[in-house]
């Protein structure tokens, strides 16, 4: 994309809920999604799944400036003090590079 460094990281996120914990999993990341912001990256857009089977309940598509701004968002002691709830809401995760 124009106008954005060479090293910018732009990533896709899927997630899956434990069986009926769709609502924690969306609150947990309403509280996680918070912090990006603050370590430079930017969260480009939010899906919510319409409760199709099989399909992730949330899309997440976000940007980073860096690998160091990434890697400080995933070792933010804020996040992960909340593995626990992570944990009990989140089933599975998949997170791939992307092209916007």
């Amino acid at each position: 994309m124009s106008g954005e460094p060479e090293d910018s990281i732009r990533l896709c996120c899927l997630l899956w809920a434990r069986g009926g914990e769709a609502e924690a999993l969306h609150a947990y990341e309403d509280r996680v999604l918070r912090l990006i912001s603050e370590h430079g990256g930017e969260v480009v857009h939010r899906a919510f799944a319409d409760d199709a089977p099989g399909q992730p309940d949330e899309v997440q598509l976000f940007r980073f400036p860096d690998q160091a701004s990434l890697d400080a968002y995933m070792n933010d002691e804020r996040r992960t003090a909340l593995s626990a709830e992570r944990d009990a809401a989140v089933a599975r995760t998949e997170v791939f590079p992307v092209r916007f």
